[in-house]
């Protein structure tokens, strides 16, 4: 029997080395779906609920799994469904390939059904490479390329190919005139700053008495030079929140989050420091980063296209982190007194205190700082920790510590909602020997994770660990864009807009065959943990949590971080009122000045 395009499609996907592609079906890859009951579901088909999720997988997969994501949807509405996962890859740096489906050749341009104009849907999302497949010929050196694309840019690609070129004879490229060959692989490869620059940056942070280091997802490979450089440098070290498993939080001098969602320490480090060197980070925010002229500043990230552009950085060295450092520290003085450090040190112990008492503190009916305060010390040291957006993130930032061998991530660039649950089962296909947990509100539970939970029970036998935990936030509330109308507008809660559904979410669990528990009272938060952690697959443990707390910003000073939490959970101010009137004057008693944005 003759190989047909699609054939080729998963053989070639399997000479990179592709074991699961993440789908949903449709007529318009019909040509695809049956050359993978040929190939014998080499590589695995992965069925989600919906399009999206399959894109959310994809990135998943990619973030923990560090390789390619591969998904795949039909024409039209599957393509588009597709969209919010992708951009959530391209924000976040994260290589993932999308196979389309299109319409048949002899009815593009037709207005037909389901037709729609891929290129000009996938410009922007997947603008390093998207290309349509209009002959087999044409085949190899567009997969090739879009797979070399996105490890190399680390980018989302996309090829479109249309449903009757899926059933054509393939036929490989001819040594001829105006055909294209490929072949397959791609070297690895280390980029590396020029000696003057190194030279140049070191003479910059041997100026420093006071700092700071900022890491991103890109310093994850080069945990030990981070450590040495910190260490040499007496320097007190910020993360990202995607950078949050690129270093351990249990070395004294590690401070945490940085950002609306992270720490005073990490805040006091950045406010009080005369230099900084940022590590494999876009932060965005540069109201959180030292003030403009007051420190001076060293970058290194692997993509040129991303320096320079969030600090006025005197030296912005190009190059791969592990690498790059390898090469300064050499250069570095290690002569250097110990006030900075010691301070740094002790403001994260003052930190880790204050977290601990504010998760003790009273609410009604459960403290949402308690629920990720009590996972902490049960995590496994193997875990997969996942975060959806929302006011869950402000917990996961401040309450997990990461140690070394735990992965963690959330959608840092696009902070999209709806992601918790379909990242963790990307990470069980990734790591099927690992625990993994998703952190998740209810809001986004509602929005995409209840779905998910099918796959989860349609895929756990799959699984060697068969553990995959969500955690929800029940708090009847979206709850993090409530706390930003209350800050930033000064407005009530606008019920119509914020109120959702109290909807049962360990019955829907049940419902599948999963374990699932209802937690109504604080007493029972840390056996409801232990329970998801100990099932024999996966399991939600549903929270009843207070929406009254506020996930109170790094800038507000320690004695007003204690204060107002303490003050509103134990019912010093009216709620009821307080929600009428609006938090404005409540939330600036916090939030000083220009830094309350």
């Amino acid at each position: 029997m003759s190989t047909k395009v699609a054939d080729h499609v998963l053989q070639r996907l399997r000479e990179w080395g592709v074991e699961h592609v993440f789908g949903y079906p449709g007529d318009g890859i019909n040509g695809l779906l049956a050359a993978w009951g040929r190939a014998e579901d080499h590589p695995t088909f992965i069925q989600s609920r919906h399009e999206e999720m399959s894109a959310f997988e994809a990135v998943g997969y990619a973030k923990f799994g560090g390789r390619l994501g591969v998904c795949t949807a039909t024409s039209g509405p599957g393509a588009i469904h597709l969209l919010n996962g992708l951009y959530d890859a391209k924000l976040d740096h994260v290589p993932v390939l999308a196979i389309v489906g299109q319409t048949h050749r002899t009815a593009m341009g037709g207005s037909y059904q389901q037709e729609v104009d891929l290129h000009t849907l996938f410009k922007d999302v997947a603008s390093d490479f998207v290309e349509t497949v209009m002959v087999p010929e044409q085949l190899p050196n567009v997969l090739d390329r879009a797979i070399r694309t996105a490890y190399a840019r680390r980018a989302p690609t996309a090829v479109i190919i249309p449903g009757d070129v899926q059933d054509l004879d393939y036929s490989a490229p001819t040594h001829e005139f105006k055909m294209v060959p490929s072949s397959l692989g791609r070297s690895e490869w280390t980029a590396i700053p020029s000696q003057e620059s190194l030279e140049r940056a070191a003479e910059v942070l041997n100026s420093g008495d006071k700092v700071a280091i900022l890491i991103g997802q890109g310093a994850a490979g080069a945990q030990p030079e981070v450590e040495r450089i910190a260490e040499l440098l007496g320097a007190g070290v910020a993360k990202a929140l995607l950078g949050k498993d690129a270093l351990s939080d249990e070395l004294p001098y590690v401070t945490g989050a940085i950002g609306l969602l992270g720490t005073r320490p990490s805040y006091e480090l950045m406010r009080d420091c005369d230099t900084l060197l940022t590590i494999g980070s876009s932060f965005p925010y540069t109201q959180f980063m030292p003030e403009f002229g007051k420190a001076r500043g060293v970058q290194i990230d692997i993509d040129p296209h991303m320096v320079g552009m969030r600090y006025p950085y005197e030296v912005n060295l190009v190059g791969d982190a592990k690498a790059t450092l390898e090469r300064l520290i050499p250069l570095l003085d290690a002569d250097r007194g110990r006030e900075w450090y010691d301070t740094v040190c002790a403001n994260v112990t003052r930190w880790r205190e204050v977290m601990e008492r504010r998760a003790q503190l009273s609410a009604d009916p459960i403290n949402p700082e308690y629920v990720a305060r009590a996972l902490d010390p049960l995590l496994p040291g193997n875990a997969i920790v996942t975060s959806d957006s929302g006011s869950p993130a402000n917990w996961y930032a401040r309450h997990l510590t990461h140690r070394s061998g735990m992965r963690s991530s959330l959608s840092g660039t696009l902070a999209t909602m709806g992601c918790g649950v379909p990242y963790a089962i990307g990470a069980k296909f990734a790591h099927p020997d690992r625990p993994a947990i998703a952190l998740v509100g209810d809001g986004a539970m509602q929005m995409n994770g209840l779905a998910e939970l099918i796959t989860a029970a349609k895929y756990r036998d799959r699984w060697e660990d068969p553990r995959l935990v969500v955690g929800v936030w029940n708090n009847h509330d979206l709850n993090q864009v409530t706390w930003e109308m209350r800050a930033m507008e000064g407005a009530p809660s606008f019920l119509p807009s914020q109120e959702i559904p109290d909807v049962q979410y360990a019955a829907f669990a049940r419902s599948l065959g999963l374990t699932g528990i209802r937690v109504e009272k604080p007493e029972d938060v840390e056996a409801g943990w232990r329970a998801g952690l100990e099932a024999d697959g996966p399991a939600v443990i549903e929270f009843l949590t207070d929406p009254a707390v506020p996930p109170v910003p790094p800038h507000a000073t320690w004695e007003q971080m204690e204060a107002t939490a303490a003050a509103i959970l134990k019912g010093d101010f009216d709620r009821t009122s307080m929600v009428r009137q609006g938090f404005k004057a409540k939330i600036q008693e916090f939030l000083p000045g220009r830094d309350r944005h």
